[in-house]
């Protein structure tokens, strides 16, 4: 990104930031509507690797279907962004009449009653920005990790807010690891949402999702299978509230981690994970906002192989 572009990114940001939590809701979101219209339309290096991503886990779907599909997905990634810049003017009781909850929440709780941290495997589905903020408000403290973008006066704004909520967040680099395994050793009775869905690092495990071979992070199974806590598949999706939207916050079952000393504990535990993740996208596929190379047969050999060897 040449020097003039990244201020120019910047720039737009930081307004969007100060002036989307002046408007209507339903107006801004017909405005980003509009903008993902033009995005899908220009059918760029993202929306192509979206629209190749969907036909991997729906491979049941024609042409016109798979291309309703992705132009829906476009909209929903940039539906991450109306909510993310207006996600400071939401008080407590907007974010309780916006988001809702189904599946084992009452499990989760009771871990945390009970004094133990739990884990959680999230994807990049809906918007984990507002599931954090609903999260910190019903069950707690969340200690969380959060990928590193420019420009990175966002990146900065978006963490001084997250952690204006009471959130812990940690930038995903190289220790981020020492410091979540630290935490938990405290037994403090936290909640630790990680986004796992794709491998950001050299270090991730190559499991089956939907069919086909893909790399997902193995962070949340390793600090599982180290410390015996329980780690929850997490799942969003948007739905329709009036001329708005609101999310759903699906915690599927807690999944059977791996005793430590099984050699393939990490890997067979991850792919518990990827089994209720696949399972989700595959009936809200347009939730999955995955426009990044995530499928093994997608990947660079060389530049991968290259990659991990270094790491």
């Amino acid at each position: 990104m040449t020097r003039l572009r990244r201020q120019a990114t910047v720039w737009a940001f930081l307004l969007a930031w100060r002036v989307l939590r002046l408007v209507p809701a339903s107006l801004a979101y017909r405005l980003f509507d509009l903008a993902a219209d033009r995005t899908y339309a220009g059918d760029g290096d993202s929306v192509q690797r979206l629209r190749a991503n969907y036909a991997r886990v729906r491979p049941e779907l024609g042409p016109d279907e798979l291309e309703a599909l992705t132009a829906k997905g476009v909209r929903g990634a940039l539906r991450y962004y109306v909510e993310a810049f207006r996600l400071q003017s939401l008080d407590g009781d907007r974010v309780d009449s916006i988001v809702r909850y189904e599946g084992a929440l009452p499990e989760l709780k009771g871990h945390l009653l009970a004094g133990r941290p739990v884990l959680a495997f999230l994807g990049h589905t809906g918007n984990w920005d507002l599931a954090g903020v609903w999260c910190a408000r019903h069950l707690g403290k969340v200690v969380t990790v959060a990928e590193r973008l420019e420009p990175e006066e966002m990146f900065r704004a978006f963490l001084d807010y997250r952690e204006s909520l009471g959130m812990v967040i940690h930038p995903a680099e190289r220790g981020t690891y020492a410091l979540l395994r630290a935490q938990l050793d405290t037994g403090e009775p936290v909640v630790m949402p990680l986004l796992a869905d794709r491998d950001l690092s050299a270090s991730g495990v190559e499991v089956d999702l939907c069919g086909h071979r893909a790399r997902m992070a193995a962070g949340p199974a390793a600090l599982a299978v180290e410390t015996g806590l329980p780690l929850f598949p997490v799942t969003l999706r948007h739905e329709r509230i009036g001329r708005s939207w609101g999310m759903v916050v699906t915690i599927h079952d807690a999944v059977e981690v791996a005793p430590q000393g099984h050699p393939e504990a990490v890997r067979l535990t991850t792919q518990a994970c990827a089994d209720a993740f696949g399972a989700a996208i595959t009936r809200h596929t347009e939730d999955w906002h995955m426009m990044q190379r995530v499928f093994v047969e997608d990947l660079d050999p060389a530049r991968d192989a290259a990659r991990r060897a270094v790491a």
